[in-house]
This record gives C-alpha cells, sequence and structure tokens, in this order.
C-alpha cells in the first residue's frame, strides 16, 4: 500500500515525498483511515512502528480541511492536543507535525517544564492550532488562562503505560476533566495494563482498535548477542568493543542516571566521545546531547529508560545494555530503537551474576535464544 491510497492530501505527501517515505508502516496503513473517519482509536504500539504519523498526518488533514473551510477564522485556537510524558518526547512530535504539515498553513507549538515558561506563553499568545504537552506545564498554563481548550476538536494521549510509569495517571485524569465532551480522541500505549485498560475507557468512545508488534516481539532486523560478565568488568569490556569502528554509534542503557554519569566519565577518560542523558540533566544539555548523537559529532549516548523515551535516531547502529533492565518489556523498547525502518540494528547486552534472573524473564517473554558471546577477555569464570 502507498500513502496515496490512504487518500492523504497533496501537501502531505508532497512533505512525505521530500522526506523520503514512500510506504505506510503496518499501524499508518491502520490507524490513518480510522482517524480519517473520525473514529476514536486505540492504538497498542511500540515505540519505533511509525505511531506518531500515524496520528499527526490525519489530524493535519483534518486541521487542513477544517481550516478550507474557515477562511475567515481571524484568531488561532487549539483545535488539537497531544499530550505526552516526557520532554524529549514532546520535541520530537512537535518537528514530526512540523515536518509533515509543511505545506500547510497547520501551526504546532511545543510546550514542557522545566524551563522558563515565558516564552512558551509568549508564542501561545499568537495562537496556535496544535499543541503538544507534557502534563505538568499544561495543567500549570491551564490554571493560569495561558492554555483555553474549549475550542478542542481532537486529543492524542501518547504513550499511556510510560504516563502509568512516571506517576502522571493523576494529572492525565485531570486534564480529561477540562476537554470539551465532544471530540476525538486517540489512545496509544505500548502496553496494556489493567489501569491503563480503565483509563483509556474512561477517554475513549466506542473505539477502534489498532495492534501491532505486541509488546513481547524484538524485530527480526534486530541481531541480538548476549555477555556474561563480572560487574565489575563491565566498563572494560564497553571499551574494548568500542576499539571496533564497525560501531558507528551506539546507544548505551543503565538502570540509574548516577550510572549513566558514570559510565559516561568512564568513556570520555578512555578516549570515546560520549554524553550522558536523563531527568537530571538540564533541558539544554539534553537538547545538546541528543543532537550532537543525531549529527554523528558524538559517537555514544549514555541513556537512563525514561529518559530515553523519544530518542529516534536514524541508523542506529547499536544498542548496549550496560546493565539489565529489571522489567522484561523494557528490554524490549530499548532494543527497539535500532533495526528501524528497514535497515538491521546490533543489540549486546552485558549480564552479571546477580542479573541472570532477569535476563531469564527476558528470554521467557520475547520466546527466543539469545546467542552468548563467549570469545571475549571479561567472560565471567
Amino acid at each position: 500500500m502507498s500513502f496515496e491510497q490512504l487518500l492523504l492530501i497533496e501537501p502531505i505527501l508532497l512533505a512525505l515525498k521530500s522526506e523520503g517515505y514512500l510506504k505506510p508502516t503496518p499501524i499508518q496503513e491502520k490507524a490513518i483511515p480510522v482517524v480519517l473517519q473520525r473514529r476514536d482509536l486505540l492504538g497498542c504500539a511500540q515505540t519505533g512502528t511509525g505511531k506518531t504519523a500515524a496520528f499527526a498526518l490525519p489530524i493535519i488533514q483534518l486541521l487542513y480541511n477544517e481550516k478550507q473551510l474557515q477562511q475567515n477564522q481571524s484568531k488561532r485556537v487549539i483545535r488539537a492536543l497531544v499530550v505526552t510524558p516526557t520532554r524529549e518526547l514532546a520535541i520530537q512530535i512537535g518537528e514530526s507535525f512540523a515536518t509533515y504539515g509543511k505545506h500547510t498553513s497547520i501551526r504546532c507549538q511545543v510546550i514542557f517544564g522545566g524551563v522558563p515558561q515565558n516564552p512558551q506563553t509568549n508564542t501561545l499568545k499568537a495562537g496556535t492550532d496544535i499543541l503538544v504537552a507534557t502534563p505538568g506545564r499544561l495543567l500549570d498554563l491551564i490554571d493560569q488562562k495561558f492554555v483555553s481548550l474549549e475550542h478542542l476538536s481532537f486529543f492524542i494521549l501518547d504513550e499511556a503505560d510510560r504516563m502509568l510509569d512516571m506517576g502522571f495517571i493523576h494529572d492525565v485524569r485531570r486534564i480529561i476533566t477540562k476537554l470539551p465532551a465532544k471530540r476525538q480522541s486517540l489512545f496509544f500505549s505500548a502496553t496494556m495494563p489493567p489501569e491503563i485498560q480503565k483509563l483509556s475507557s474512561s477517554i475513549l468512545v466506542n473505539p477502534v482498535k489498532v495492534e501491532v508488534a505486541p509488546v513481547e516481539s524484538t524485530s527480526n532486523l534486530i541481531r541480538q548477542a548476549l555477555y556474561y560478565v563480572e560487574k565489575t568488568d563491565k566498563r572494560s569490556l564497553l571499551l574494548h568493543l568500542l576499539k571496533d569502528p564497525s560501531i558507528a554509534s551506539a546507544l548505551v542503557f543503565t538502570r540509574t542516571k548516577h550510572g549513566a554519569d558514570r559510565v559516561c566519565k568512564d568513556l570520555n577518560k578512555g578516549g570515546v566521545k560520549a554524553a550522558a542523558i536523563h531527568g537530571n540533566k538540564t533541558q539544554s544539555a539534553r537538547q545538546n546531547a541528543l543532537s550532537s548523537f543525531r549529527n554523528k559529532t558524538l559517537r555514544v549516548l549514555v541513556a537512563t529508560d525514561l529518559a530515553s523515551r523519544g530518542i529516534d535516531v536514524e541508523q542506529l547502529s547499536h544498542v548496549i545494555n550496560f546493565e539489565i533492565p529489571n522489567i522484561p518489556e523494557t528490554y524490549v523498547h530499548r532494543i527497539g530503537r535500532t533495526g528501524r525502518a528497514g535497515v538491521n540494528g546490533i543489540a549486546l547486552s552485558f549480564c552479571d551474576r546477580d542479573e541472570k534472573a532477569y535476563m531469564k524473564d527476558i528470554i521467557k517473554l520475547t520466546a527466543r535464544k539469545i546467542p552468548v558471546i563467549e570469545d571475549h577477555p571479561f567472560r565471567m569464570s
């Protein structure tokens, strides 16, 4: 199927073509017609499946068509609201709307916490069609009367399960009470635990359910490998592997912020250019690190799981689990950062004695045996 067959308008098709996107992903193929039919949608899809475009493309089209009918509208009002858990993901979604809507007059603004609000409120005064927001800053600006949702037609809740993980569910419920009753709602989550199912039923009306790439699946494009290594030897093993020039770029995962900083320090000391990204870093530091990683001036980015949601880097060659996650689904999300858009990727995992139980749970969830690399100088005795 082509994007043309999804009945997208010419300005959007032109933008997609200029970005080199020729065929929709499965989530886009299933979701776009549903949204264009003005139906509520429940989407179960993990990061890396193309779900941002699955809602951004039809929302731009619907807003564009409305504007064509309302040429005399003097002031822009917020017609679509996207709520997402992290600053990085909010910025990425905003960039996607700007890219896909560049041949339309649709305007999008992104707001998030951790930075001064004045630049955001000044831009809001000029009006916007689409608002992408993190929960806390959104509620703050609603309470201060900088944001009005009375004209809202579309509400999108993205990464709902991550909202739960980060403790934002209460904020999301508060936001829902401020939405117009008559609206189209889209709800996306990588997993559907009971509390998320309950939340979706409070938001959606007779939704169409779209599900692709269940969380227990790992892409066949990702070659996985496992290293058993003592905890004290992990940093030495990482530096040893990074001597291989075929590792063009590596996203390294740790479980804690302190661990990320420590690994980053050791890498730079060992001659490998690296930066860490986590919740204790300033917004500018996080964005600078991510930009440097995307433009290949930075070879290694060390991240915690919460900070990583929203990191989307084209042709990322390697994901390295410096520490094994204690939640098996997190492993799937981590390695899904590579092996995207039809390009092969490699996921390497360092497992110490205390993490063997975590690895066992991961293998059970994915139902896939991970090859063990024995030939390395730091093999566990």
